[in-house]
């Protein structure tokens, strides 16, 4: 089972995915949406996605609506510099937002546990 990591910024994919491996997570890295689309299709064993939400040419949350138009559910992860509630509660289909600050190791732990069990 992997995690896709999706974020423009090189750094930033690198250490969320080295985090979720330290986590005990295998994962997979995309640096934008067309390129985490690729990926879904080429592996089958994807079972969740953690996103930037701002990205050039495709965001993270236009990356979930594309993913739900075509009826992929997978449980999806959206992180951000912003605040994380507004958007949250505005977005159907988004298991978590997290915020990317100092507390985010422990807060993606917790996510990513909680949107498995959800997901079955």
């Amino acid at each position: 089972m992997h995690i896709l990591v999706v974020d423009d910024d090189p750094l930033a994919g690198e250490m969320t995915a080295a985090l979720l491996e330290s986590q005990g997570h295998s994962t997979l890295l995309a640096f934008d949406a067309m390129e985490a689309v690729d990926q879904l299709d080429a592996h089958g064993n994807i079972k969740l996605i953690v996103s930037d939400m701002h990205m050039p040419l495709v965001s993270g949350l236009a990356l979930l609506e594309m993913l739900r138009e075509q009826d992929n559910h997978l449980p999806f992860i959206l992180l951000t510099g912003d605040t994380p509630d507004a958007t949250l509660r505005q977005t159907p289909g988004l298991d978590a937002c997290l915020r990317k600050d100092a507390e985010l190791a422990d807060n993606l732990e917790t996510a990513v546990k909680k949107a498995l069990a959800l997901s079955g």
